[in-house]
């Protein structure tokens, strides 16, 4: 037993023991159990900011456009305790939040003019936000007067006095701009603005980077489709049609295993498939190569059921499959033998594929895993990148094999990892 609870049980014994004392032990066991480190005004102060853009993140996580914005900017006045915040891209206002919206919101891309234009941040007084609105009111041309906005501001007790402008940044791009309006601007409120803004800016870039990675793995995807054997859709359709005359029962039942393995295959949502999903599909594949090998490919399927729910990443185990009947039947003699297993491993699971065919050269799987086009292996780089990208390199694939000695190819997934989820 740890010294706190040695502390908290003394405490509670005392509680009943000491009679008259009870509420002032009553009241340390409180004091002991408060969570250390928000204790102090600082510490909770630190906290409430870090929860506060906890909150905002996510919604700066979808991209700079008027949804996110409109989610997000309301969590920023809270950082900066501003009388009003609004965000823009580069041609109109994303979101505001505060009062003045109905008079100044149709203002504030002219307002972040300046930002925009030198990716610095600027402080407007009342002249030159006054100057944006009459501007728009004599329907200027150019950044002060490209959409007429509401008028100047006739309220005297209107908090719309100053702002700070700042860019809003992705790469070496300005993309937008923060504006932070209050009755008058300090240089404190002007250095936070500059802060927040950068935040901002770093979490429109991992939106961008984002997009990017689902960007590259839809064509990893396109990429791995286009690998599945055109061949092995020519002699699977011609298993089928041999079995039209002399059983079409038999061929019927493939048909429908084709037609349903196709449909996961080019299925076009989601990155993500369950394990049990995506066995349902190797035996789809297996069936319409067992139509065409018969007797020749002996096939063992090994997995405990508590790791069907897995979440791995769509189209993981059928190249794997694909590439292990390729080389473990075709081309030589006898029965191959093809096994694939999924085990509980802890927080794991670890699933493999192995054959007892020809095997390969240690070195051309090497070349092949750092992204070689070698040879005719089905998506093993790519499968062994998209693992990696998501659950990191400790997840990619183990290739054992020797040429003569077969082929065992496994990995590990998490059975939990933040943000892999099947939609």
């Amino acid at each position: 037993m740890e010294i706190g609870d040695v502390q908290l049980v003394w405490l509670a014994i005392g509680a009943v023991v000491g009679g008259g004392a009870a509420l002032g032990v009553l009241f340390l066991l409180r004091t002991v159990r408060t969570p250390a480190g928000l204790g102090t005004t600082a510490e909770r102060a630190t906290f409430a900011t870090l929860h506060t853009a906890s909150l905002a993140a996510p919604h700066l996580r979808e991209g700079l456009g008027p949804a996110g914005a409109a989610r997000a900017v309301r969590h920023l006045r809270a950082l900066l305790g501003t009388s009003a915040v609004a965000i823009t891209d580069s041609a109109r206002t994303l979101a505001w939040d505060g009062p003045g919206e109905s008079r100044h919101r149709a203002d504030a891309v002219r307002h972040a003019a300046p930002a925009l234009t030198a990716g610095r941040v600027a402080v407007l007084t009342a002249g030159h936000i006054q100057a944006a609105a009459d501007g728009a009111d004599a329907g200027e041309s150019g950044p002060a007067g490209a959409a007429r906005g509401s008028g100047h501001c006739d309220d005297p007790e209107c908090p719309i006095g100053a702002a700070v402008v700042a860019p809003i940044t992705s790469g070496d791009e300005v993309v937008g701009a923060l504006l932070a309006y209050a009755p008058a601007v300090g240089a404190g409120l002007a250095r936070a603005v500059e802060e927040l803004a950068r935040w901002v800016s770093t979490q429109v870039e991992l939106a961008e980077l984002e997009a990017s990675r689902t960007r590259a793995v839809e064509a990893e995807l396109r990429a791995l489709r286009a690998q599945i054997s055109p061949h092995f859709i020519y002699n699977s359709l011609a298993a089928i049609a041999s079995f039209v005359r002399t059983d079409p029962e038999r061929a019927r039942e493939l048909l429908l295993e084709f037609a349903d393995f196709t449909r996961y295959a080019f299925r076009r949502s989601g990155e993500f498939t369950t394990l049990a999903d995506e066995l349902r599909n190797v035996e789809r594949y297996l069936a319409l190569e067992k139509a065409r090998f018969g007797d020749r490919l002996a096939v063992q399927i090994l997995v405990a059921p508590e790791v069907l729910p897995v979440v791995i990443p769509f189209l993981a185990v059928q190249p794997l499959v694909e590439n292990a009947v390729r080389h473990g039947i075709e081309g030589r003699p006898g029965v191959g033998h093809v096994s694939l297993g999924a085990t509980d491993d802890g927080a794991a699971a670890h699933i493999w594929v192995e054959d007892d065919g020809a095997g390969s050269d240690p070195e051309v799987v090497r070349r092949v895993l750092a992204g070689a086009h070698v040879g005719d292996s089905v998506g093993l780089g790519n499968v062994d990148a998209r693992l990696r990208s998501v659950f990191g390199d400790e997840c990619g694939l183990v290739v054992e094999t020797a040429l003569g000695a077969g082929t065992k190819v496994s990995f590990r997934v998490p059975k939990f990892a933040p943000g892999v989820q099947v939609p």
